[in-house]
């Protein structure tokens, strides 16, 4: 057999190797069973401290994710390859609750984590005999004695997790994240230098390119082999091989042959960001490496690598943040350089000469003033919905005929690609269905109504914790805010409160700030303090305001308010509110009690309600058996909390609703009620 047919035989039996190993972890595998011990025994090998949680991760006989809230006890002493005993509870991680976000259980089986533990006691028992680990640690260690330490870590030791949050989202609102990651460039300069290095004093280049690889191979360790760093060191590797032994395989094939390793090892590297950015940027820019080097001008060449990139990872960005900043290649025109050629050599300068550290802080502070200054005044970010597989196969492959076709002659692909972002960022126009989600918000209030052709978007209440685990928690940011970017939506026409309770509004003045909102609406009864620091808000932005309305119309659709009434609390002056949508009826009952039920009945003509949202998350002041009786819902939605402290939903209620299909955020996650050529559909996140 000739050599080409055996290359072209361990190819294919290479991919099917794959796609097997993918579809065994993907379809056919179940989840491991949870350890009956609760006492576990390991090695860290990694360790972050955040306000009072210290997160660990250990190396026992499973990887475990450690939650410790340390409180007033000083862990600090802890440091990466000590061995510890940990006590407390294993559960699975949580899977996102609400469509289209974060899945943080997918996101650590690409770290082959199965289990988190939340801790009731650490005690240390003793440092660790590894040697590289001992290194690790003492280079950790050394660096965080720095003033610099922020970004040494970060670009030494590929963890930014020291990095201010406010700076973070700047670099992500630029589009400039992906070089605050360890990667292909920090390989390509470090191997370099040491090349360079050694060539000064070993005559042997294959030994010299041995020393790198091995070198490479202990930063790819010190970094957690982060899937960018494999890939970039994985590159330098069979590239030597290839070039020593003439196999005359091209980069294309060696990428992809390093792809097929890793998703060998762990096909659930697909769900890591990083892992898909590094691949496909990389498979793509060596896909059009040959017309980008027809760009003789260094800035040309940059913009056009830049331009690419960026391109490339469009439907990752929006499928990861629902939005892009358009002069993301502009951007990367004046950091690519900056960090390339300034930043990360600076860093590695500051490692060996601490006496720089002083000069290479105030370079960052520079830097970072620049990265605010562009995210304030030059910012051109859209939102866009999240992509669905065709819509990402389309993209791509208008991406590559008009890349192909054009990118010698004029910018024409530019126009193609422009065309066709405007056309998505507007898909909410051709969308002929009505859609109503509650988002999974906690122990807390927040409905999504989306009419027709986007002729109107309507928030009934944000949610609100006041304290997640001890630690400052906005469910807005975490949740609501990137759910309705997800679905497309730039603006809200009416922004509905309930009442003036934090778990139903505590987030509104963080929703008028990241959209635009034309109308605020609130309920009847006085202004509490939480409702006047919004009003002073809405003053200074000129959004207005109504309370104690009886009805709005939006596009021919009727939302109608049933509680005029002022009561003495703030839970019974809620608003409630009944509509009828393709001729299905929803009644929203905020925290409404029995009282006002009462009320409504003799007011009102209501029943056979289709969705009733459930007042006071299933609490026993609400939904007595008098008035579901009456209304007979045929679906009720309960938004409530996990092992909530109140106990919500209350069982008396639960038997009250028992006739009709309920629909729990604690069990169900997000509930989504799409009304399509008149019928009603529902999805639930879980």
């Amino acid at each position: 057999m000739k050599k080409s047919k055996i290359i072209l035989l361990f190819k294919i039996l290479l991919i099917i190797l794959v796609l097997i190993r993918c579809i065994f972890s993907f379809i056919f595998s179940k989840e491991k069973n949870i350890p009956s011990e609760n006492i576990f025994i390991g090695e860290i090998l990694n360790i972050k401290v955040s306000n009072n949680k210290l997160t660990i991760k250990l190396k026992s006989k499973e990887k475990i994710l450690v939650n410790y809230y340390t409180y007033n006890n000083d862990y600090s002493y802890l440091k990466v390859g000590d061995i510890i005993k940990v006590e407390g509870r294993i559960e699975y991680p949580k899977q996102n609750t609400n469509f289209n976000l974060f899945n943080y259980k997918n996101y650590l089986l690409s770290e082959k984590i199965y289990f988190i533990c939340n801790a009731s006691k650490i005690t240390f028992i003793r440092n660790t005999n590894n040697i590289l680990i001992k290194i690790k640690g003492f280079l950790t260690s050394y660096i965080n004695k720095f003033k610099s330490k922020d970004y040494l870590n970060t670009f030494i030791l590929g963890d930014n997790n020291l990095l201010d949050d406010d700076i973070k989202e700047t670099f992500r609102n630029n589009g400039i994240s992906h070089l605050f990651a360890v990667s292909g460039m920090h390989i390509a300069l470090i191997s370099s230098i040491l090349i360079f290095i050694l060539n000064s004093f070993i005559k042997n280049k294959n030994f010299c390119y041995l020393l790198t690889i091995i070198f490479l191979l202990f930063y790819s360790f010190i970094t957690n082999f982060s899937p960018s760093i494999l890939r970039a060191f994985l590159l330098f590797l069979f590239i030597y091989i290839n070039n020593k032994y003439n196999l005359k395989f091209k980069t294309i094939e060696i990428i992809i042959f390093i792809l097929c390793i890793l998703l060998l090892y762990n096909p659930f590297y697909i769900y890591n960001i990083g892992f898909i950015f590094t691949f496909l940027i990389s498979i793509g820019l060596i896909l059009f490496s040959k017309k980008i080097n027809n760009f003789k001008n260094y800035f040309t060449k940059l913009f056009i690598t830049s331009l690419i990139a960026f391109l490339l990872s469009i439907p990752i960005l929006i499928n990861n943040f629902f939005e892009i900043n358009l002069l993301t290649p502009f951007i990367n025109l004046i950091f690519v350089p900056i960090i390339s050629i300034i930043i990360f050599p600076f860093s590695l300068i500051t490692l060996f000469i601490p006496i720089l550290d002083n000069i290479f802080y105030n370079v960052l502070n520079i830097m970072e003033n620049i990265s605010i200054l562009i995210n304030n005044f030059f910012n051109l970010t859209i939102i866009l919905k999240k992509m669905d597989v065709f819509t990402i196969f389309l993209y791509y492959l208008i991406m590559y005929l008009t890349l192909n076709k054009f990118l010698l002659k004029k910018y024409v692909y530019i126009l193609f690609i422009l065309i066709f972002i405007f056309l998505y960022s507007n898909i909410n126009y051709l969308n002929s269905n009505t859609t109503i989600t509650m988002i999974d918000v906690g122990q807390g209030d927040s409905i999504l109504i989306q009419l027709p052709y986007n002729k109107g978007n309507i928030l009934l209440d944000t949610g609100g914790i006041v304290n997640y685990n001890s630690i400052n928690y906005s469910i807005a940011n975490k949740t609501t805010i990137p759910y309705i970017k997800s679905m497309g939506i730039k603006k809200l026409d009416y922004l509905i409160l309930s009442h003036g309770d934090f778990d139903h509004m505590g987030e509104a003045i963080n929703i008028v700030n990241n959209f635009k909102v034309n109308k605020v609406i609130f309920n009847c009864g006085e202004f509490n303090d939480l409702e006047k620091q919004l009003i002073k808000v809405l003053n200074n932005k000129n959004i207005p305001y109504y309370s104690c309305i009886n009805k709005i119309n939006i596009s021919n659709n009727e939302l109608y308010f049933l509680n005029t009434e002022q009561y003495d609390n703030e839970n019974d002056n809620s608003n409630i509110i009944y509509t009828k949508l393709n001729n299905y009826s929803f009644l929203f009952m905020g925290d409404a009690g029995s009282n006002v039920e009462k009320n409504l009945l003799q007011k009102y003509n209501l029943n056979n309600i289709d969705v009733l949202k459930v007042g006071h998350h299933g609490s026993k002041t609400s939904s007595s058996k008098l008035f579901i009786n009456k209304i007979n819902p045929k679906y009720s939605l309960i938004s409530v909390g996990k092992n909530n402290r109140y106990s919500h939903p209350n069982k008396e209620t639960l038997n009250n609703l028992e006739s009709s299909k309920i629909y729990r955020t604690d069990l169900n996650g997000s509930i989504l009620f799409k009304i399509k050529n008149g019928k009603l559909k529902i999805e639930t996140c879980l």
